[in-house]
């Protein structure tokens, strides 16, 4: 059975809007890599890599050195489904990652964002 098609996109397509995102909000493109570092476990040189390498959701996550325990931690709606609900594994990384920005542009503490 195909994955959803997001599964196929690259991170770099989708990357710029989550920083306009956020830099709309008052916010920095260093906190949303941040929030991608803290998420996967890349540092800034590997995340680099994956953007510029025009790596998709699906490969992006699955090869995460360390996915973030505390990521199930992350409760809550995203796109009218409660994250915790998602089966599909890659569609709920995906859901994290949307929601941990969205808290950035409503202004959350990044403290509270990275669930510390």
């Amino acid at each position: 059975m195909p994955g959803h098609r997001i599964y196929a996109t690259s991170v770099a397509s989708v990357y710029p809007l989550y920083v306009t995102k956020a830099e709309r909000k008052g916010r920095s493109k260093a906190e949303v890599d941040e929030i991608f570092r803290w998420l996967t476990g890349h540092d800034q040189k590997s995340l680099e890599a994956e953007l510029a390498n025009g790596t998709s959701f699906e490969d992006f996550f699955a090869r995460a050195p360390r996915l973030n325990p505390n990521r199930t931690q992350i409760k809550g709606v995203i796109c009218g489904v409660r994250i915790e609900e998602i089966e599909e594994e890659t569609m709920r990384e995906i859901r994290y990652l949307d929601k941990l920005v969205d808290e950035l542009a409503r202004g959350k503490a990044m403290a509270k964002i990275l669930r510390a």
